[in-house]
């Protein structure tokens, strides 16, 4: 074991492939399915603003997580941030907000994934939950079996992705019309601005990065070169598939899939609904894959620390992956399947809540930027990042105010632990002079 396995117990093994490949698995999720065709419906041609904006506002929040992840590298991302900038409460109410979401959020994305697996080859209703389990569970095995497997996984699904979109996008671009640009604002600008409203949701995911960055060989050069990778990458795949949506009047078809479907079918037929659903597949299985390892990573680095039981501060003796966690994990995952076969979730309600937990994190880990990295330039993006976060988090209704009942629950837990450890500590030096 190396030196640095010795300090941390965790194995250094990513370069900046992996970073990258994990990046962008855990950004480019489930929306790039039916966003595009979902904002051009909304604002025509001029949605193309809203990516093109979005693209652009979210730099600042993805250079700065990178930047944090640098300064303070360890497993428990955004946790060990507040942290290190705030104290033990701040690394609390951190940990309290993605033990509330990540569990419930992956089990959600999967189904949504085997939804649309489903609709692409027209299967019957039954195959959602079962595929969606299945997704998990390969999820839950991978990262158990390592990092280097974690990451080479992580490298292939990536390169998947960007294959087919490609694909999708070249078969479009062969079909776009002039005329489609116009009128570029049939609707005005407002629908522009619920777009990018609605655009947040897809650029979420630049957090799980950090949780790998203990295993990193050398996190100085290579995190950083992770992130720009990924905004490239991220952002070029989601602003040319959305302008080949709008350039071929793709999103008139029924539902934002079928988009994708329409565009591909144009150029490879009868395989279109088999590629459609490979590509569901992938894009929601990389999200799923890179948020168990992640969010394993964070609960392992909060046991460490004392927030959570020490039952989850052990690792797999050769493989050192937190492999209680994961065990943890899948047990609460079969929970939520359990529950879903006898009662649906409401997924849409369901996801607006995870993300008002994901807009709480990202205004919690610019708050720690401003206060924990000395260069100036990375303030100004930390206080960019952190008012694009506060302008959407209105836009959660009452959502909004989810994230501030968990931190209330972990910080009155915290505080009731450290009571009582106050006095049994008062308690033992009367005993010894009894």
């Amino acid at each position: 074991m190396e030196a640095g396995d010795r300090a941390t117990g965790l194995r250094k093994a990513l370069g900046w492939r992996e970073g990258a490949a994990l990046t962008i698995a855990s950004v480019l999720g489930s929306g790039v399915l039916y966003l595009p065709a979902l904002t051009a419906r909304l604002a025509g041609p001029g949605g193309l603003l809203a990516w093109l904006g979005m693209g652009i506002l979210i730099v600042p929040l993805a250079l700065v997580l990178g930047r944090l992840a640098v300064a303070v590298p360890d497993a428990g991302g955004v946790a060990a941030f507040a942290r290190a900038a705030f104290g033990d409460w701040g690394g609390t109410a951190a940990g309290w907000l993605f033990l509330g979401t990540v569990p419930v959020a992956a089990p959600i994305a999967a189904l949504i994934g085997g939804g649309y697996v489903q609709a692409a080859l027209g299967l019957g209703h039954w195959f959602v939950l079962p595929s969606a389990a299945l997704l998990l569970a390969v999820a839950v095995v991978l990262n158990a079996l390592g990092v280097e497997i974690s990451g080479r996984t992580a490298s292939a699904i990536v390169v998947l992705i960007a294959l087919l979109l490609l694909l999708a996008i070249g078969v479009g671009a062969t079909r776009v019309q002039a005329q489609a640009f116009h009128p570029f604002l049939p609707h005005g600008l407002a629908p522009v601005g619920l777009s990018m409203a609605l655009l947040f949701w897809a650029f979420v995911g630049w957090e799980a990065l950090a949780h790998y960055a203990e295993e990193f060989e050398d996190p100085g050069r290579d995190l950083m070169r992770s992130i720009v990778v990924s905004i490239v990458v991220i952002d070029v795949l989601y602003l040319l598939l959305a302008a080949v949506t709008v350039g071929t009047r793709s999103y008139a078809v029924g539902g934002g899939v079928a988009a994708l479907s329409v565009m591909l079918g144009k150029g490879i037929g009868p395989w279109a609904a088999a590629a459609t659903a490979l590509l569901a597949l992938l894009v929601t299985y990389g999200t799923v894959h890179a948020y168990v390892g992640g969010f394993a990573r964070l609960v392992y680095a909060q046991a460490r620390a004392g927030d959570f039981p020490a039952f989850f501060g052990v690792l797999h003796p050769a493989r050192r992956t937190p492999v209680r966690v994961l065990g943890s994990l899948a047990l609460v995952f079969a929970a939520v399947f359990g529950w879903d076969a006898l009662r649906p979730f409401g997924l849409e309600g369901l996801l607006t809540w995870s993300s008002g937990i994901f807009i709480a994190l990202y205004v919690l880990a610019m708050l720690a930027a401003l206060r924990l990295l000395p260069r100036r330039v990375d303030r100004v993006l930390a206080g960019a990042a952190l008012l694009l976060c506060l302008a959407a988090w209105p836009f959660l209704s009452w959502a909004a105010l989810y994230p501030f009942a968990l931190v209330a629950i972990g910080l009155a837990i915290r505080w009731r632990q450290e009571s009582r450890r106050n006095v049994a500590n008062q308690r033992e030096p009367n005993s010894r002079r009894a």
